[in-house]
């Protein structure tokens, strides 16, 4: 090698920062899973707790749904239709436009979100209690910060 050439310098192998926010996502999906199995709701799996995670309390419509899932309509239609026939989900009018619905849960949907946060919250305070309160704590609150600039810049996209 002469002289001229820069030196290689090998590149590390670390965990990327998509990375270190998916897997514990993975772990908290995975957790739902099996709270949801536990109380009786076999029938669903990681891919309809997108429906749960981006439908409003107060319900919407699909098309808004699924932009916020970043998913095809057609693709969260067949999630909700799935989803209304496990008696999770019900379609209504929506009061403001005759021709479309709303998207919102039933009684057994909400129990479906009810049995997820435990399960969220189980593994959060589990976590917590590993790494540490005050660690934890300013984690939680860094990544709070990250998801308002976020939300910001994404505002400001519009």
């Amino acid at each position: 090698m002469s002289s001229d050439e820069p030196e290689q310098v090998p590149v590390p192998l670390t965990r990327m920062f998509g990375a270190l926010l998916r897997i514990p996502f993975q772990a908290l999906v995975e957790e739902i899973e099996i709270g949801l199995h536990a109380h009786g709701f076999g029938d669903l799996r990681p891919t309809h707790l997108t429906v749960f995670q981006h439908l409003p309390s107060e319900g919407d419509r699909l098309t808004r749904v699924a932009a916020s899932a970043q998913m095809t309509k057609q693709s969260m239609g067949e999630l909700v239709r799935y989803l209304e026939q496990g008696g999770y989900l019900e379609r209504v009018p929506d009061p403001e436009d005759g021709r479309a619905s709303i998207v919102r849960r039933t009684e057994r949907g909400w129990e479906v979100e009810r049995v997820a946060r435990e399960s969220i919250g189980a593994k959060v305070n589990e976590w917590r209690t590993r790494i540490g309160g005050q660690e934890f704590d300013q984690m939680l609150e860094t990544l709070e910060d990250l998801v308002a600039l976020v939300e910001h810049d994404a505002s400001d996209d519009r």
